[in-house]
């Protein structure tokens, strides 16, 4: 029986922190999926197939080295309904403090009501990198501040380069 988890979020950009939770879930899965969250309505700073290439270029050897398949998708509607449609019996998600924590357990209990055959499993992010978030990411970038202590060199790189193209 092959252990497939999802992993999701809007990953923009990917951070270091992302990348804790994608390799220590890689640990307990023979596949993981990590489902990049498109919403209308939102306007992000690097496109779905931006952040993909992020995602596996960063990730893959990572999960390959724990021997497991990483995949990356695209998803608009419920997390739970991505999770059934990549055949996912597990969510995983990060947790960098108490607030992650009260939303993520009422989270976990709509989405055990709505699928009980998926589980939901919280692992809290590494001291490392538990204060990392994209949003901070993305306001360090634009104030010109170094991101690279928060990023993979592939991020990092092209914030570089949006910041200095974009109007």
């Amino acid at each position: 029986m092959t252990r497939k988890a999802l992993y999701t979020g809007t990953f923009d950009p990917l951070t270091n922190g992302h990348i804790d939770i994608i390799t220590r879930a890689a640990r307990f899965c023979d596949e993981l999926v990590v489902a990049i969250g498109v919403h209308p309505g939102k306007t992000p700073m690097f496109s779905a197939a931006e952040r993909a290439a992020f995602i596996r270029a960063a990730c893959a050897d990572l999960a390959a080295a724990q021997a497991c398949t990483l995949s990356v998708i695209t998803f608009s509607g419920l997390t739970i309904t991505a999770a059934r449609e990549a055949g996912a019996k597990l969510l995983v998600r990060g947790l960098r403090d108490g607030t992650d924590l009260d939303y993520e357990t009422q989270m976990t209990g709509m989405n055990a009501v709505m699928a009980p055959e998926i589980e939901t499993v919280f692992l809290a992010a590494s001291p490392p990198v538990r204060h990392i978030t994209a949003t901070l990411v993305r306001q360090i970038a634009r104030l010109g501040g170094d991101v690279s202590p928060f990023v993979p060199e592939v991020v990092a790189k092209a914030l570089a380069v949006k910041l200095t193209t974009s109007p």
